[in-house]
């Protein structure tokens, strides 16, 4: 793979500022975001006045942890325009998510959010390998999801020709992929598998492509995913971290030349790690629940959001910024069996360790008497040819489990291409239970 560390001066002042400088900038930000939400969104007002703080009484970063959670419920109850900090005439764009789980949440964003999340985006794009002048592949979705809009901004801003494909039509990405060449790719990490599969069924050679860099977000993934796309490509695969309800990608990035966690551009987002269950604030280096405040959006400040992803806070390597351990779930995503907390992303790591089985898989729960059951469905690689090997690979995997999370699964091998492709976030649970 190709030497892509950034070069003397590529960088913003502030990727390097000290830490003494950037706290300064951000005290100062913090404070102004908390006055605005305070002042603009009867919501804040109440829950500030509730909890018996006021803007005021912020005056060191480590007050904000006086100040309330903001949830999804919380947005979903102020829906659609409830939690705007600005007249609805100042919102140049709305996203929403797909609100399959009840009432969507809406973000919207001035003409200042909009070039603040180029911004960011660019400068993701940036750590992450690509230059001015590269030919960015967007498969993230377009649309009200925040990520191909997200992702085709911020390449503009660097200066990229983007190719924005959008998901979906696996063929014509394959195809495109080879004729028009792209540098870097942005897409989900599980359909950027199903894009790999379709390049070798129309004969191409997945490391001969001209990809140098792939961007990968919108889910939770694995290092074991990662050697799997880098060996089978022939790139770096690089973790992108982002939540519409703070902007959308571009939140925190991997860095090319160390891919050692996401640097938070903390100029932007203020991370913080609670314990899920108290809520209380860790310390850095404890793993728990990622919460952000945002720094400097005017449509829609974000006091405290409660993003359920887990993970924890590391020093910068190479910025100043603090990073984010890649995220291994989220505490509403996690399956408990039989008083075990498993993560899909623990499975995946067991499934890539085990020779003959592919990364496509689905996690079915069923409870066929008293007891949940977990059954393992993953397809069989295609050179993973006869029922001995196969069924090796389905004892070898069901003993991972077992020794690693502590919890006995079935494992069900399939033949190659039975499990439905993803063409955005993969659906890894099934829920066969009754309710």
């Amino acid at each position: 793979m190709l030497d892509l560390a950034p070069r003397p001066g590529e960088l913003e002042a502030i990727e390097t500022a000290s830490r003494d400088e950037l706290a300064f900038l951000q005290l100062e930000r913090l404070r102004a975001s908390l006055l605005r939400a305070y002042e603009h969104v009867p919501f804040y007002r109440r829950s500030f006045d509730d909890a018996g703080v006021h803007p005021a009484d912020c005056r060191t970063l480590e007050d904000l942890r006086r100040f309330p959670f903001t949830t999804k419920a919380d947005l979903r109850a102020n829906y659609p325009f409830g939690m705007f900090a600005v007249p609805r005439e100042r919102v140049v764009r709305i996203h929403a998510s797909s609100g399959t789980t009840g009432l969507p949440t809406v973000v919207g964003y001035t003409r200042h959010d909009i070039d603040v999340w180029a911004d960011v985006c660019a400068r993701s794009i940036r750590a992450a390998g690509g230059r001015p002048g590269d030919v960015v592949h967007v498969a993230y979705g377009y649309g009200l999801f925040t990520g191909g809009l997200g992702a085709h901004y911020g390449a503009e801003r660097l200066g990229c020709t983007v190719v924005p494909v959008s998901g979906g039509i696996t063929e014509r990405q394959a195809r495109l992929i080879v004729d028009f060449r792209p540098d870097v790719i942005m897409v989900t990490p599980s359909y950027m598998l199903a894009i790999v599969d379709e390049l070798v069924r129309q004969g191409v050679d997945p490391r001969g492509t001209s990809l140098k860099v792939g961007m990968f977000g919108a889910e939770p993934w694995s290092d074991e995913m990662r050697r799997e796309i880098e060996e089978r490509l022939d790139m770096h695969a690089v973790d992108l971290y982002g939540l519409s309800e703070i902007i959308g990608p571009g939140v925190a990035c991997e860095c090319v030349e160390t891919k050692d966690g996401l640097h938070v551009w903390e100029d932007h987002f203020y991370p913080e790690v609670v314990d899920p269950a108290s809520g209380e604030v860790l310390p850095d280096g404890e793993r728990g629940e990622l919460v952000f405040t945002s720094l400097t959006k005017e449509a829609m400040p974000m006091i405290r959001y409660r993003t359920r992803d887990l993970t924890r806070l590391l020093p910068g390597t190479a910025r100043t910024m603090r990073r984010i351990e890649k995220v291994t779930g989220r505490s509403d995503d996690m399956l408990i069996l039989r008083g075990v907390n498993v993560f899909p992303t623990q499975i995946e790591e067991l499934i890539l360790r085990t020779e003959g089985l592919s990364p496509h898989f689905q996690l079915v729960l069923a409870r066929p008497g008293r007891l949940d059951e977990l059954t393992v469905r993953v397809e069989a690689r295609p050179d993973a040819a006869g029922a001995d090997m196969r069924l090796r690979a389905e004892q070898l995997l069901e003993r991972l489990v077992r020794d690693n999370i502590g919890v006995a699964v079935a494992v069900d091998v399939v033949e190659p291409d039975v499990l439905e492709r993803s063409q955005g976030k993969a659906q890894r649970v099934l829920d066969l239970r009754e309710t």
